[in-house]
């Protein structure tokens, strides 16, 4: 049996995808199949340990210790995406980046997220051989679509409107994720409920804080802010919504939206090339507050082109199923134990 090390402190800041990832690849682990024996933050002998995080007491752990065994980081990020989302000191950013790099340089393997990181990591010296490309998932335990009456239920818990139209955004505040956009379609929209799941992950470094905290605290009177809310309610507000929009202007591989679409959601979302690579077919799709506000009523107000946009959604959800990720992961982990010992072997 395959022993896997897990390390990671993506729970420690709540609101962030890393976590959300981090959470369903360990449940899958765990729960899926008994192949493997599975540790989490452990000092122990393993044939695979996994960096889920970067913090610096594992870059520490990777030095001179062969009971590691295979190491693994996933990449989550690179240098290029930490702009426009925390506002740090630039001596510190500049000290961060390579800090970064070095603790990637340090893995045996890389898997990204995001296949346009795959260049970017080329650039800093990575071999492109010892990058995976494996993307996230959702469960469809946890995120899945609902009756009507239990939708109405929910609604009525949140203080929502039975036959309101329901607009959903989530992620952490931030300029990055479209929330100005976001605030100026619903100001187009006023007869249509908006709702933005999350809240300040990193409170007062979040880039454009004082900005973003004056719209948080007031928003206009059909918008509302959760702020931070736990996965399990994430789910209901999923469930109470009509579709998800999110303007994001530069994004990695939003746990957002494969939870939309796994709850049965039309998914509208700005047109990245991101987007195009990874979720094409799948979503709707605009470039200016003008086209999202016409593809909002659209959905409102015409049943057939809301089944067609719920049909891309579902579609979506099936190819990012834990089912099919579950066998890509098992291979790579089985892979990659498999070269190690080839290589223990042949020395």
């Amino acid at each position: 049996m395959l022993k896997l090390n897990m390390m990671s402190s993506a729970e420690k800041v709540k609101g962030q995808g890393v976590a959300s990832a981090y959470k369903e690849l360990t449940n899958l682990l765990a729960n899926y199949e008994k192949t493997y024996y599975l540790t989490i933050n452990k000092n122990t002998a393993a044939d695979i340990t996994h960096y889920h995080t970067v913090d610096f007491p594992f870059y520490l752990s990777t030095f001179g210790n062969k009971k590691r065994g295979t190491k693994v980081g996933y990449v989550h990020f690179v240098p290029e995406t930490l702009e426009g989302s925390l506002k740090l000191p630039l001596g510190t950013k500049s000290l961060f980046s390579r800090y970064l790099i070095s603790f990637y340089k340090r893995m045996d393997w890389l898997v990204v997220v995001n296949p346009l990181f795959i260049p970017k990591l080329e650039a800093y010296g990575i071999k492109k051989e010892k990058i995976k490309y494996i993307p996230n998932f959702v469960s469809n335990k946890t995120f899945h679509p609902i009756e009507k009456k239990d939708k109405i239920a929910k609604r009525k818990k949140y203080g929502i409107a039975e036959n309101a139209f329901v607009v959903m955004g989530a992620g952490q505040v931030q300029h990055r994720k479209g929330i100005l956009d976001f605030i100026k379609v619903a100001d187009y929209l006023p007869d249509v409920h908006f709702i933005w799941a999350g809240g300040f992950s990193f409170g007062k470094i979040t880039a454009g804080y004082k900005e973003l905290k004056k719209i948080y605290d007031n928003p206009p009177a059909n918008v509302t802010f959760t702020g931070i809310i736990d996965r399990s309610t994430m789910s209901d507000y999923y469930n109470l919504s009509d579709m998800l929009f999110l303007p994001s202007y530069n994004e990695l591989f939003p746990m957002t939206i494969l939870e939309a679409m796994s709850c049965g959601l039309p998914v509208l979302i700005r047109d990245l090339e991101l987007y195009t690579v990874i979720l094409d077919g799948y979503y709707l799709k605009g470039n200016s507050n003008k086209a999202f506000t016409a593809a909002i009523e659209q959905l409102k107000h015409d049943p057939s082109y809301y089944e067609q946009a719920q049909e891309l959604a579902t579609k979506g959800a099936a190819y990012y199923s834990e089912e099919r990720l579950w066998k890509i992961w098992k291979d790579f982990y089985h892979e990659i134990a498999g070269i190690k010992e080839n290589e223990k072997t042949s020395v």
